[in-house]
C-alpha cells in the first residue's frame, strides 16, 4: 500500500513538471505575441527573438499542406500525450523516464494548445550563425527535444 501511495505521489510530481512546461510555454508565447508582433529583438549576435507562425511540424514540415495537417498533428500530439502519461504513471518511482515523459508531455500539450486555439504554433526563438538560421522554435519544442534526449540516454544506458 505504501509503494502505491509513493508511486501516485511521484506521478503527481511528474505531472506537475509537465504542467510547469505547459505554463512556461504558454506564458512565453503570450509574451512573444504581445511584444514581438511589430518587430524582432536581437539578443546576441547568434540569438534573436522573432514572431513566427508554424502550421506544420518540426522544420515547418507540411506547413503548406492546406490545413489537413492540423488534424494530423493534433491527433499525434494527443496520442503522444496519452503514451507519455502512461509512462509517467508506470515509471513514476524512477527518475529519468518519467522526467523525459513529463517534458515531452508538457511540450506536446503546449504546442497542441496553440494548434487548436490559433491554428498554428507560435515560434519565437531564432538561433543563427551569420545568415544561416536554425528553424525558429519555442519552449515546448525545447522540452520535447530534451525529453527525447533523455529517452535516448535511457536506451544507451541499457546497452
Amino acid at each position: 500500500m505504501a509503494s502505491v501511495s509513493r508511486s501516485r505521489t511521484g506521478a503527481i510530481l511528474w505531472f506537475a513538471l509537465a504542467l510547469l512546461v505547459i505554463l512556461a510555454d504558454q506564458a512565453s508565447k503570450a509574451w512573444a505575441n504581445d511584444v514581438l508582433a511589430a518587430s524582432w529583438i536581437q539578443v546576441t549576435g547568434f540569438f534573436n527573438l522573432v514572431l513566427l507562425r508554424n502550421t506544420g511540424s518540426a522544420f515547418s514540415f507540411l506547413a503548406d499542406a492546406g490545413g489537413w495537417q492540423k488534424l494530423l498533428f493534433s491527433a499525434v500530439a494527443i496520442g503522444v500525450s496519452a503514451a507519455m502519461a502512461a509512462v509517467i504513471w508506470k515509471h513514476s518511482a524512477e527518475k529519468l523516464a518519467p522526467a523525459a515523459a513529463a517534458l515531452v508531455l508538457g511540450g506536446a500539450i503546449g504546442n497542441l494548445i496553440d494548434r487548436l486555439m490559433l491554428g498554428s504554433v507560435t515560434d519565437f526563438i531564432d538561433l543563427h550563425i551569420g545568415d544561416i538560421h536554425w528553424p525558429a522554435f519555442n519552449i515546448a519544442d525545447s522540452a520535447i527535444v530534451l525529453g527525447v534526449i533523455f529517452f535516448i540516454l535511457i536506451e544507451l544506458r541499457k546497452k
